[in-house]
């Protein structure tokens, strides 16, 4: 009986070996694709994501842009207003702090930032704001539907706070950016407070993975 046992039980792991092998020799396909699934990040992982898949609006001098233009960067997208006082100027300066601690690669980073106040947030006030941080970041408004649409496919949340006056208001929004990779997918979530260290170690291990 106890050799019976033995048998099953040698059994069982041999073809859990097989298993085992199987899973490692996957397609080349498989292959091609393992390093972005082995990667560990230091922001929220949401490769895959239905959402965030798609943004056109014009920026501070008129003209229609798309993430689709930016391919062959990392872009980070980050919904905000120039009145905002602490989570946007914050995100700003560390985003604008990690391009330069990528040095010779400091191009292959693209930030953009949307408004989510074009009441107040003219175009130039919106040019000035962006070029304050970086004069390659991008800066993007439209109409309060299209700005809508934009909030809605990168499910951001936007309220406005009432103030003292009529054009005192804050708006409460989602504090955090969203990552793209250089093939233009979306990747991870950044939340805002992680600091920009770890956004910087996140966009080097998305330059590594291969065909970055």
């Amino acid at each position: 009986m106890k050799r019976l046992l033995l048998r099953i039980c040698l059994l069982s792991l041999s073809a859990l070996g097989v298993v085992s092998g199987c899973d490692k020799k996957a397609s080349p396909e498989a292959e091609t694709a393992a390093p972005a699934k082995k990667a560990s990040f230091r922001s929220i992982d949401i490769t895959g994501a239905e959402y965030a898949r798609s943004l056109e609006l014009p920026d501070a001098d008129g003209k229609n842009r798309s993430l689709t233009e930016f391919k062959g960067r990392i872009v980070v997208v980050f919904f905000g207003y120039t009145q905002c006082p602490d989570v946007c100027p914050t995100t700003m300066a560390e985003l604008s702090e990690v391009r330069r601690a990528l040095g010779p690669e400091a191009d292959k980073l693209q930030g953009v930032f949307v408004t989510v106040d074009p009441e107040r947030d003219s175009a130039a006030v919106l040019k000035a704001y962006v070029d304050n941080f970086n004069a390659g970041f991008v800066g993007l408004r439209g109409s309060s539907e299209q700005i809508k649409q934009a909030a809605k496919e990168f499910k951001v949340f936007y309220a406005k706070v009432p103030g003292r006056t009529e054009t005192s208001y804050t708006i409460d929004h989602t504090a955090g950016a969203y990552v793209f990779d250089t093939q233009g997918r979306i990747r991870l979530f950044s939340r805002h407070g992680a600091g920009a260290k770890a956004l910087e170690e996140d966009v080097r291990s998305l330059l590594a993975e291969r065909g970055a």
